[in-house]
């Protein structure tokens, strides 16, 4: 078990709006430290307004146990079509009882709405005529921004995340269009941060130093171990790789002491396969794309991975890895434009 002290850099007090929706009150800041402990909280958290004035609201949902010790956060739904995520972090929200807990479990779910309302991946504006925003590249935001969604990622950062949490993961899936294995991006130089991923029986991890603009990212950089779980498909629920995800979230729980029990299944038992490179082929013209391997095969450098052919049916162009790994993602939309992305191959190199 670890344990980590809670991060109060900027201390905040809960403010409540005086609107609910459906009966649940609406707050414009949360500080989990006012919230009586024992208890479980599901409130709407106001995000930035949209251009009729109105707002984004955000589900929140907190488990306050009874005893002292660090708040963890799961947030879900950066991206709109990222729907395993979000019955992912339900169901770990589900087996919690507070009155069991020391610390604090805080959930945010469907981060951006307007993408979540349209299931697509990025947040739709109406700025220029209609600008789309990739909202896991705008992290940590800035109230200020020249964004909504910018603006909307400052206020659940200063007023949600940073002053609140002391570990998060962020879950996701890949973007329409695709599918993934369960896989984590971690920064395994962070020895909090590798354990972790350790903890998650998981198909791949990838050594990840980060992305600017990432919530991971954002998160390790602001002191709070972090990493982010994918889980597998987009816009479905991806029923086997959920109930893996949860098993692995329950087990960093157990980890830092909020909950107890045995853990459950880690990536040892399963296998894992760790690397700190993704290769990325991506198609050079158009037409019908033919995959030759799959999720999880293992290739080698300069291995047929896909075709593609033209309407016709006659081959236009042949793919082959360009490293010896184990294939990561693949496209899953058979008409393939120029450009696209055919495959993602995790690989080791010194």
């Amino acid at each position: 078990m670890t344990t980590l002290l809670p991060l109060s850099p900027n201390p905040i007090i809960t403010e409540y709006t005086g609107d609910h929706i459906q009966g649940i009150p609406v707050v414009s800041q949360l500080a989990v430290a006012d919230l009586s402990p024992g208890q479980s909280y599901r409130v709407y958290f106001q995000g930035v307004q949209m251009g009729t004035g109105q707002h984004w609201y955000v589900p929140v949902m907190v488990a306050k146990g009874a005893r002292p010790g660090p708040c963890v956060g799961l947030v879900a739904g950066v991206h709109g079509d990222e729907v395993s995520s979000i019955r992912a972090v339900q169901r770990v929200m589900a087996q919690l009882n507070p009155a069991d807990m020391a610390g604090t479990v805080l959930a945010a779910i469907g981060v951006s709405r307007p993408a979540v309302e349209y299931t697509q991946s990025w947040w739709p504006t109406a700025q220029g005529g209609g600008t789309a925003y990739d909202p896991n590249r705008l992290w940590p935001g800035d109230e200020q921004g020249d964004t909504a969604p910018s603006r909307h990622a400052g206020l659940l950062w200063n007023r949600l995340f940073r002053p609140n949490l002391t570990v998060a993961m962020d879950y996701h899936t890949v973007t329409t269009g695709s599918d993934f294995t369960l896989f984590l991006y971690a920064d395994l130089r962070q020895p909090a941060v590798r354990h972790m991923a350790e903890l998650f029986p998981v198909d791949q991890v990838m050594d990840d130093p980060g992305l600017e603009g990432t919530l991971e990212t954002a998160f390790v950089a602001a002191g709070i171990p972090a990493m982010t779980v994918e889980i597998g498909s987009p816009r479905c629920f991806d029923a086997d790789k959920i109930a893996l995800a949860v098993e692995g979230s329950l087990n960093v729980l157990k980890h830092y002491g909020v909950v107890t029990g045995a853990l459950g299944r880690t990536a040892a038992d399963v296998g894992t396969v760790f690397g700190n490179g993704m290769a990325s082929i991506r198609s050079t013209q158009g037409g019908f794309l033919e995959l030759l391997v799959d999720l999880k095969a293992r290739v080698e450098a300069g291995q047929r991975v896909a075709l593609q052919r033209n309407a016709f049916g006659d081959v236009v162009a042949t793919y082959h890895s360009p490293v010896a790994g184990v294939v990561a993602i693949v496209a899953r939309d058979a008409l393939c434009e120029p450009g696209s992305r055919v495959m993602q191959i995790l690989y080791h190199h010194d």
